[in-house]
């Protein structure tokens, strides 16, 4: 867990740098993800980190706090009207400290915690590897509208091998999540890394496969780019699997139109 940890305290360190180098304009700027805002960007991580932090040490707070935001969205409200209202009275350097003290409390609880231990969250439990190892990938695709709307290349790094896994983890995920068969073979991933290795998942085949780099990849299963908008290659099951590709929990959702966010730094 530590060193989990010690890559998640790292990545939210990432965006932090990057949202402390934002103009009070660039904070209310609107970016590809539904409108929203840097700012909102931010609250929305913020908002769950600090509901992590209850998940991860204090179980009746979690659930009290997940009743009044269950009452909410029943109530009519989305997430990020929730969110708006919980942190509205900061501008963004505000919002950007009070993250800053959530995420730093949540990475040091869940660093104590044994990886297998269970953690109440919005459906089923979740070990604390795996919850620490979401909260990253929610933080890196997250961070990727804000990276997008100033717009700043982003820098590549080994931590998107937790993003990666979850993406090639969740391939039946996809399919079962919109109530479609799920394909007999899982496609044969290969990633060249950061550093020009490479990862892999799966069986070898010439058939069904998916070809790349880890960020295009990553990119596409977090719904941040259209797979036509990116380098990489793939067939078979591949094919069929990445046009809908979808590594985060809830409802199905669809990314981007080809060309809507085909970014140019």
């Amino acid at each position: 867990m530590k060193d989990l940890c010690a890559d998640l305290q790292a990545e939210y360190d990432a965006l932090a740098a990057l949202c402390a180098t934002l103009s009070p304009e660039q904070w209310q700027r609107r970016t590809q993800f539904y409108g929203w805002t840097p700012w909102d960007e931010i609250a929305h991580l913020c908002y769950f980190d600090e509901t992590g932090l209850f998940a991860a040490t204090d179980a009746e707070a979690f659930a009290a706090d997940t009743r009044k935001l269950m009452a909410e969205q029943e109530s009519g409200k989305e997430i990020s009207q929730i969110a708006r209202e919980r942190f509205g009275h900061l501008d963004g350097a505000q919002l950007l400290q009070v993250w800053r003290e959530r995420y730093q409390a949540l990475v040091a609880a869940l660093a104590e915690l044994d990886p297998k231990a269970r953690l109440p969250w919005y459906g089923p439990t979740m070990s604390a590897r795996s919850f620490a190892t979401a909260r990253l990938m929610e933080t890196w695709a997250h961070g990727q509208d804000v990276y997008d709307s100033v717009p700043a290349r982003r820098p590549l790094n080994g931590r998107l091998r937790h993003i990666a896994h979850i993406g090639a983890t969740t391939f039946g995920w996809s399919f079962v999540n919109r109530k479609l068969p799920v394909p007999p073979v899982a496609p044969y991933i290969v990633l060249q890394t950061p550093d020009r290795g490479a990862w892999t998942w799966n069986a070898p085949s010439d058939t069904d496969y998916v070809r790349g780099s880890a960020e295009d990849f990553c990119l596409v299963v977090t719904q941040r780019r259209n797979v036509r908008d990116t380098g990489l290659e793939y067939a078979g099951a591949g094919a069929e699997w990445l046009p809908i590709a979808q590594c985060f929990a809830g409802p199905p959702a669809d990314g981007p139109a080809p060309g809507v966010r085909a970014v140019r730094y």
